[in-house]
This record gives C-alpha cells, sequence and structure tokens, in this order.
C-alpha cells in the first residue's frame, strides 16, 4: 500500500472520529437536558474517541511525511526539486 494513501486516511479517519466524538455528547446533552451520570459516561466515551482520534492524524502525518521522504528531504528542497517530489510520489 502507497504510504501516502495510508497517512491520508489515518488522517481523514481520525478528524472523522473527532467529528463524531463532539457531535455525540451534543445530542446526549440536548437530549438529557441535565449532567447526570449518562452524560458523564458520554464525556469519558468521547474523551477516548478524541484521544484515539487525534493519535490517528499524527501518525498520518508522520506516515505523508514519510512518504514524501522524511522531514530531511522536505526541509532541503526548494523549487522544482520539491515540485518533482511531490510528483514521484
Amino acid at each position: 500500500m502507497n504510504l501516502l494513501l495510508l497517512g491520508m486516511t489515518l488522517s481523514v479517519v481520525g478528524k472523522g472520529l473527532l467529528a463524531l466524538g463532539i457531535i455525540w455528547v451534543h445530542i446526549t446533552m440536548a437530549t438529557e437536558r441535565t449532567i447526570d451520570a449518562k452524560v458523564i459516561k458520554s464525556f469519558r466515551t468521547e474523551t477516548i474517541i478524541t484521544i484515539i482520534g487525534f493519535t490517528m492524524i499524527v501518525i498520518g502525518y508522520l506516515i505523508e511525511v514519510q512518504a514524501l521522504g522524511g522531514f530531511a528531504g522536505m526541509a532541503d528542497c526548494s523549487g522544482a526539486a520539491c515540485a518533482a517530489m511531490l510528483g514521484a510520489s
């Protein structure tokens, strides 16, 4: 599998998990209208989903950088060299 595709996929799934966690808690709060045990449990679930999502975003970013030649390759290139590196990936 292409590293760039894997990195981008992990980033998208991570961002989706972040959005899902936030929406989930807001829906729970809107239906409950009070802060009770059910809402506190949804906060805990949101925290876990958020940590997983953020981790996937970071891992996806690192994989994307690796697929594009690593930090050193990206920091040293300029102009046409960067364009050629992106085209090669």
